[in-house]
This record gives structure tokens, sequence and C-alpha cells, in this order.
């Protein structure tokens, strides 16, 4: 991992993907933009949504598209959020429907200027997916909801197959690129979801190319295998504008499959690394 400027750099050919062309790819585009319905996909600028969309996977996003946070990561606008709309779960879960999903995957802003966090309509919603497909199963792709467990009993409660929380970066860099969230809270998230429920499958995520040591890498894999965390992602971090957190360096394809063994060595029961993997990246397997 060699360290480079700190100057918004050119990707290399094995970040590059191809645009989105397919005509699944466009009737998604044009569903989400009827129902005015939020994607990660779009807001976080994933490189993956050619591939994702054109399969007709999408990874839903709630509570608007406005964060209360600044993470210096995220693609994501930051300020004050819209009113909630109470007819977005519906939609969600109707959109679900005419897409056929099998697995659907959710996440949120974070909503820390309303009292629940959002976690209401985190309920809703996931309430009306499975009323309109019963056979459905889902990820829930969580904020930290600042710790406070009687939020979190909720999304537990509900019992999705799923629940992720992404630690994002190592314990150093945390602070320079979470900003609000920190790095202890986080996996004192993920370990209390299966503390709580063992049945549900836990997963987190972590980006590299943030500035890390390799040996920071492998330390936060062993904090989050000791936080019973199930699933771990890793991917490079791609710099959003010139605005946002720099790259620091680009780590090679060989790099991400030999963190990738060393991950199922230590017992994670899946491991998804790789440049292009982001959270949801084949969220399907995940499940099985």
């Amino acid at each position: 991992m060699k360290k480079n400027m700190n100057v918004f750099q050119k990707k290399p050919k094995w970040i590059k993907v191809k645009l989105p062309m397919s005509k699944n790819y466009h009737e998604l585009q044009k569903l989400v933009s009827l129902h005015k319905l939020n994607t990660i996909c779009q807001s976080g600028s994933c490189p993956n949504i050619g591939e994702c969309w054109d399969k007709g996977v999408a990874t839903f996003m709630i509570l608007g598209n406005i964060c209360t946070r600044s993470c210096r990561f995220c693609g994501v606008k930051t300020g004050r959020p819209n009113k909630i709309d109470w007819k977005e779960p519906e939609k969600v879960a109707k959109s679900i429907k005419i897409l056929k999903i099998k697995h659907a995957v959710l996440t949120s802003v974070n909503r820390d200027d309303l009292q629940d966090m959002g976690c209401s309509i985190w309920i809703h919603t996931i309430q009306k997916i499975r009323y309109f497909n019963p056979n459905i199963t889902i990820e829930a792709l969580i904020p930290d909801f600042k710790g406070e467990k009687k939020i979190i009993d909720k999304i537990i409660d509900i019992k999705p197959e799923v629940i992720s929380h992404n630690v994002e970066t190592v314990s150093r860099l945390t602070k320079k690129v979470r900003i609000q969230a920190k790095y202890n809270r986080s996996l004192e998230v993920l370990q209390y979801i299966k503390e709580r429920n063992r049945n549900i499958r836990t997963k987190t995520g972590i980006m590299l190319g943030l500035g890390e040591k390799e040996e920071e890498i492998i330390e936060t894999m062993k904090d989050i295998i000791k936080s019973k965390v199930d699933i771990l992602t890793m991917g490079q971090y791609l710099q959003p504008s010139l605005k946002h957190y720099p790259v620091r360096f680009f780590v090679f394809p060989e790099q991400f499959q030999k963190l990738k063994k060393i991950g199922l060595k230590m017992g994670f029961k899946y491991v998804e690394s790789g440049p292009l993997v982001r959270s949801s990246y084949h969220a399907e397997k995940h499940i099985k």
C-alpha cells in the first residue's frame, strides 16, 4: 500500500466501470424518480450502480436524502433534513414488489434531529415491505442511533434477517473521517445486536485507502470479530468530491484477496473483499 499525494487522484484500471446502459437500469431509474424515492446507490455515488440496477437490485435510503451528520467520506448531502414523508414506507414497499426483489436492503441518513432518530419510519417501512412482499428477506443497514439501546431494541425486535452497521475505518482515523461517530460505539452496537438475538446475522464494512496501515486493518478485523460480527465487507474508498476526505492510496486487488483470507481464518462466516465492494454488494449472498 503505497502512500500517494493528497490530491484528487486518477483511478487505476481496476476501479473503472462501464456506464449503465441496460433496460433494467433505466426502468429502475424511472421507478425511483416517479415515486420520489432515494437510494444510496445514487446519493452515495456507488460505482456498482450499473451492475446492481441491471439485476434489479437497489439499496433504498429512507428518511430523506439529507443527513444531520457530516462524515468526510460520504457523498450524501448534509444539513437540515426535510419533514418526514409518512407515505415513504408504502412507496418503498410497493416499488420492491414491482421490481420483484427477493432480498431488500434498507439504509437511511442519520436523523439526530428526531427524538427517536427515525426509528419509527424504519419499523413502519419494514412492516410495509413484509405486507406487500410476504416471502422477502431484509437487511437493515442502520445508523448507530447514538448507541441508544431502547431504539436499537426496536430494530432487533422486528427481526430483519441481517442487521448491518458500518465501522467504516480504523480507530486512529475515525475522528478524522466520521467526525460525530465513535469507533467503540459502533462495535458496541454490533455486539449488542448479536447478544440480543443470535439468530440475526450481523454485518459491518470498512473502507481502505484512507491512510490506514495493514496492521491497523488486521487489528480492526480482530475488534470486529470480537464483537461477534458474522459478515465483513472491505472496499476501496473513492473520494466523492474535492471537498471530501482525500484518497491516500489505491489498494491492489491482490491485497483485498489477502485480507479476505485473513478474515475467513479469523472466523467470519462471509467476507466480501475487493476494490469495488460496498456494504450492500452481493447482499443477497450474505443471508445464505
